[in-house]
């Protein structure tokens, strides 16, 4: 059974991509393709798998992880699984501690490689989406306000614009961690509204359209944050002027991380050192507009006549 890791980033329309998949599970079935996303994963696949202060003296978690996971994937190949796609964001680690660190996801070499010996080393794809890093963190600063997190300061918001650690050392974490699996990297840009988008680097092609245009799980926007941060006691006008998407980053730090992320991009589109390779989605092609209904008469004729009879008098 070939497997698939679908680990975010999150913030780059990882929930829209998860109700797209459970929405759409008797086609996959049909297909051979099972499905795990983050209410199996945070249950029954990482629990042991990383250290933690509840694991229990004496005990090996992590061997029993493995053990758990083994006879999941059995019980799949049993009904007749040839693919398995694995989506949760949290397997690269949480929002909070990336803004904790001030940096796009530290831990990732370590939690793939425990993540790669839990599933046997049998996990053949890995699909990592990225997002230019000002409306990420931009993106992942609101999400955590949103939920009772403190505003990042100003000392926060500079460390993120000059942190040295990029999408490229994610992707070369990955790459150690898991050497014998390919990387795909996909650009947020080009799968925003499109979920079905994602399942071409799982290998999944002609999969079903998804014609609704709206994601989930948006981070609140401005004026949102305003009344959380009023009903918490805290005040609003600290969050700025404005309407719309609230950036906690000033110009000069925007235009430094898009630039940034420019260079990420060019990276991958070089070859990314054959760690990785950036997936090439083409945009949905625009729907035809229908050219607006004429009348049976044309001609210099008629339109004089029409011309002639719409005066007054």
């Amino acid at each position: 059974m070939d497997i698939t890791l679908h680990v975010g980033a999150h913030r780059t329309g990882t929930t829209t991509f998860q109700q797209y998949m459970r929405a759409n599970q008797g086609w996959l079935a049909q297909q051979g393709i099972g499905y795990w996303g983050p209410q199996r994963v945070r249950t029954s696949v990482l629990p042991g798998v990383f250290p933690g202060p509840l694991t229990l003296p004496g005990r090996d978690c992590q061997r029993r992880a493995r053990g758990r996971i083994a006879l999941q994937l059995k019980r799949g190949e049993r009904t007749g699984l040839q693919r398995l796609i694995v989506s949760d964001p949290n397997l690269l680690d949480s929002m909070a501690q990336c803004m904790r660190a001030r940096a796009l996801y530290p831990a990732t070499g370590e939690r793939l490689a425990r993540i790669s010996d839990s599933f046997g080393q049998r996990i053949g794809r890995v699909v990592l989406t990225v997002r230019s890093q000002d409306l990420w963190w931009a993106s992942v600063a609101a999400h955590l306000t949103g939920r009772g997190h403190a505003l990042p300061s100003q000392a926060t918001c500079a460390a993120m614009a000059t942190s040295p650690r990029t999408w490229r050392d994610v992707v070369t974490d990955l790459a150690c961690a898991m050497p014998g699996a390919e990387i795909i990297v996909l650009p947020f840009e080009r799968c925003s509204d499109r979920p079905e988008a994602m399942l071409q680097p799982c290998g999944v092609l002609n999969a079903p359209r998804c014609d609704s245009a709206d994601l989930l799980n948006r981070a609140p926007d401005i004026h949102r944050l305003r009344s959380i941060l009023h009903e918490r006691g805290d005040c609003p006008l600290r969050l700025g002027e404005g309407e719309g998407r609230w950036q906690p980053l000033s110009p000069a730090q925007t235009a430094a991380l898009r630039e940034t992320y420019a260079d990420d991009l060019h990276w991958l589109a070089a070859g990314a050192d054959g760690l990785a390779t950036l997936a090439e989605i083409p945009l949905r092609p625009a729907t035809p507009i229908p050219a607006p209904a004429r009348g049976p008469e044309k001609g210099h004729e008629h339109d004089f006549r029409q011309r002639h009879l719409a005066q007054s008098g």
